[in-house]
């Protein structure tokens, strides 16, 4: 017992001086994490600011300039272009002059004094879906309110106050920084247990592996603890950047956190070990970290969410430890989420976890 815990040991300690000597390895580790951090979470956003906008005003009366100066004074409308025609309106649409286009009719005035209701064109660009959909709802929003300034109610009017749980303000960057803690996590983890045994076969290394005492679980074994640790060590980092430098709140319980890091990496390391134990070259374990990760990525409820999804692609999502993970990061990280819930997200993991070990060693047998 003694005899292989110091075989594995010295594997261990092996792996760790291969990712540290390597500058390439040190490179990843280190440096594209943080940048990463830093620009995505600066860069990247879905939120729809300084909008440009092209007002065709047939009434050219009050009420339609009264209109027109709510855009001109709203936080998310940059620049206004009043235009004369149709034409001219769908030249800067079409050219990306204008995102939003608004066309007021001649009777708009006389409607509104009459009482009865004013009909507005918004034309939004649709090249881009998401932007077209927030614009718009913003030019809507600023019409109704408008026009509820105009209305002369006699019924007592209902106040609606809106309150945002777990992001009282809707800050995008809160969301985005805490996906990255486990994008980043992910992607360090699994090129580094990917790249583990294709390395040592490309280098020629592997053989002297084979002959050495050690058996296959050792090697496994071996291969699984420093990816793990060094991901492990980048996400905490990671983490601690989004709180104080970021300034978004901790509220869950930092052991549980912990635990459900662990385990959710060990489900990447044991992907990528699946994915390094049929690899041949270095290469061909990167392919493959792509060819998984561009799915898991979009299947784990980041991009769009999982009950969104057709149910197919939500029956597939459940074998994504990446929606898991996403899962139980945000829920902890934001709300404190309770230990039967965390708990019944980490089995799932478990469970790949051991499937995917098994496979790989499966895989390494079948191999050698």
């Amino acid at each position: 017992m003694q005899g292989r815990l110091i075989r594995i040991l010295s594997l261990i300690k092996k792996e760790f001086l291969s990712i540290f000597k390597d500058s390439k390895s040190r490179a990843l580790i280190i440096t594209p994490p943080i940048l990463q951090l830093l620009v995505f979470a600066h860069a990247i956003t879905m939120e729809v600011k300084n909008i440009d906008i092209s007002i065709l005003d047939y009434a050219k009366t009050y009420e339609s300039r009264e209109l027109t100066s709510k855009f001109n004074a709203s936080k998310w409308f940059r620049k206004i272009n009043f235009v004369n025609t149709k034409e001219e309106l769908k030249n800067d649409i079409n050219f990306t002059k204008s995102q939003l286009g608004l066309i007021i009719q001649n009777d708009f005035s006389r409607k509104i004094k009459n009482g009865n209701g004013a009909d507005v064109l918004i034309i939004a660009d649709g090249r881009q879906t998401n932007s077209a959909s927030l614009a718009s709802g913003y030019a809507s929003t600023i019409i109704s309110n408008y026009s509820n300034e105009l209305q002369n109610l006699k019924s007592p009017k209902i106040n609606v106050i809106t309150r945002n749980w777990f992001n009282p303000n809707i800050e995008y960057k809160w969301f985005l920084t805490v996906s990255l803690i486990v994008m980043l996590s992910m992607v360090l983890c699994l090129l580094l247990s990917a790249l583990s045994i294709a390395r040592e076969r490309e280098l020629g290394t592997f053989n002297q592996l084979l002959v050495s005492p050690l058996s296959n679980d050792e090697i496994l074994f071996s291969k699984t603890i420093p990816p793990l640790i060094v991901a492990f060590i980048s996400s905490i980092a990671i983490t601690l950047i989004v709180i104080f430098c970021f300034r978004v709140p901790f509220l869950g319980n930092i052991f549980l956190y912990l635990i459900m890091t662990i385990i959710a990496l060990t489900s990447v390391v044991a992907i990528g070990l699946f994915i390094s134990s049929f690899s041949y070259t270095q290469q061909q374990a990167v392919l493959g970290v792509f060819a998984f990760q561009t799915p898991a990525v979009l299947l784990s409820g980041f991009v769009s969410p999982i009950e969104d999804m057709p149910l197919f692609f939500q029956h597939i999502s459940a074998f994504n430890p990446i929606r898991y993970y996403m899962f139980l990061n945000k829920g902890i990280y934001f709300k404190g989420m309770d230990y039967q819930t965390v708990l019944t997200n980490l089995i799932p993991l478990i469970v790949i976890s051991f499937l995917m070990f098994y496979l790989a060693r499966l895989s390494f047998k079948l191999n050698n």
